[in-house]
């Protein structure tokens, strides 16, 4: 394996009783580690400086708050800027093991992806420290979210301990990416539109007495609505805009036959309702069949959509 400069990006926003164990958890084979002092009431940025005396620590203090994605955006700039080839990032509410960090540091060293992200859903035993609305919550946004990043072999989309390379942090488009909560699907998103390889880590995150930021209630619908316009986009670059292929037919054309045979069916219904008479037979036949075939076109296209998932490692590939 080869070796690799590994930079540690920490956000931090109301962590100061965990930031400091945080970081005596990272091992020596991390170069940097970035703390990110997120404008926090609590100063953790001043905590870490005046109470840290680990030489690799650079602290980082944003003029306002930019949220957890505006943060890690700071720190990747930095740590590319100072050469890193591994970006880690981890939060400093104590939640994620710092002992795990080269189990997701190793895949993008060895070349066998461009991102990894945990996946808190692996160890079904260890769901069970999970509360119980915010595993609700997050099964129901990691379906969603895999319509909408089009990583169909990843669950847990908002899950923040994640590593990225190099070659790909490069090429982000950070002014476009969400700068709150948002931001792990967001990214996902946008690491798919550059054809970056993905993979999950299997993890078990830390449940104790920290307080979490995020509220899945507040946030669902939002995410909702923001998974739904990245769908748009996703669908729209990759099989309209860069490229055309049998699924760029079998998407439109399952949209209008099942729309057409719904619609068509419903207003035979709502005629045949108001007249007192049944629906003629030629009517349910004919909104049957559209409806069903609509359907197949549809289950094929995402057939094909999950076949779409990214494969080959942009560090791997020529230009």
């Amino acid at each position: 394996m080869n070796l690799k400069k590994i930079s540690v990006v920490i956000p931090c926003y109301r962590v100061k009783n965990h930031i400091l164990a945080v970081i005596e958890g990272i091992g020596q084979e991390v170069s940097t580690i970035y703390v990110i002092d997120d404008f926090c009431p609590e100063f953790s940025g001043d905590h870490v400086g005046i109470n840290c005396v680990d030489r690799r620590v650079i602290v980082l203090r944003n003029n306002f708050n930019l949220g957890v994605g505006g943060s890690v955006m700071v720190g990747y700039k930095r740590a590319l800027k100072d050469g890193a080839d591994v970006i880690v990032k981890i939060d400093g509410d104590g939640q994620m093991d710092p002992s795990l960090l080269m189990r997701f540091a190793s895949p993008i060293i060895s070349g066998v992806a461009d991102y990894c992200k945990g996946n808190r859903f692996y160890d079904l035993e260890g769901l069970n420290s999970m509360p119980k609305v915010r595993l609700l919550g997050n099964a129901g946004l990691s379906f969603i979210a895999k319509f909408s990043t089009g990583y169909w072999n990843l669950f847990d989309p908002t899950n923040g301990y994640t590593a990225i390379s190099r070659e790909v942090a490069s090429r982000i488009p950070y002014e476009k990416i969400s700068k709150r909560y948002f931001f792990e699907t967001d990214i996902l998103f946008r690491l798919n539109l550059l054809r970056a390889v993905a993979v999950d880590i299997p993890m078990t995150s830390i449940y104790s007495n920290e307080v979490s930021n995020l509220r899945i209630k507040k946030i669902f619908f939002e995410f909702l609505y923001k998974n739904f316009r990245n769908y748009l986009k996703r669908i729209f670059y990759n099989y309209y805009l860069r490229d055309m292929s049998v699924a760029s037919i079998e998407l439109p054309l399952g949209i209008c036959l099942f729309g057409f045979g719904l619609i068509y069916g419903l207003a035979g219904w709502w005629h045949s309702s108001l007249s007192g008479s049944s629906t003629p037979v030629g009517t349910i036949m004919l909104s049957s069949v559209t409806i069903l075939t609509g359907i197949q076109f549809l289950l094929a296209f995402i057939n094909y959509d999950i076949g779409y998932v990214p494969t080959k490692p942009i560090s791997k590939l020529d230009y």
